[in-house]
């Protein structure tokens, strides 16, 4: 063991200034050689991903703005579709409250020329009743009194 010890020296020399040379030079060699490519790789596939990124940002954007004109449009249509719904109701009802008004004054109308024949009718029933009764009435008093009535 002291053999070992008496071998070993912990004194720097010229050595460790030339081994820090190697050390920068290669250092600057791979930096240029290998590093710089790799960090170039690096760097275009970085720019590569951030634009797919910003593209795919951009698209579902642009996405949701269709989706917001669409369901606008939507919207709006359905909104014309229950106007025009409601305005063929409305002009419906109103057709159908011109019909009954129709039939209702034609039926007054029917009625009320039914109720004049009928008293046209009544009338000249009446009338004719009272030639009938005269006649009679004159056929019982001559068989009564026996004599031809004035």
């Amino acid at each position: 063991m002291i053999l070992a010890e008496a071998s070993i020296q912990l004194v720097p020399d010229a050595t460790l200034l030339l081994h820090l040379v190697f050390v920068v030079v290669m250092v600057f060699v791979l930096n240029r050689t290998l590093l710089k490519p790799i960090n170039d790789i690096l760097i275009k596939r970085d720019k590569e991903v951030t634009g797919r990124l910003r593209e795919a940002e951009a698209m579902a954007a642009e996405s949701q703005e269709k989706l917001k004109k669409y369901n606008d449009a939507l919207r709006e249509a359905r909104g014309v579709g229950y106007k025009l719904l409601e305005k063929e109701r409305a002009e419906g009802l109103k057709e159908k409250e011109q019909k009954l008004r129709q039939s209702r004054e034609e039926l007054s109308k029917q009625v009320a020329a039914q109720v004049d024949q009928i008293r046209k009718q009544e009338q000249a029933v009446k009338g004719e009743l009272e030639s009938q009764a005269a006649t009679i009435g004159s056929l019982i008093s001559s068989q009564i009194l026996r004599r031809p009535a004035r």
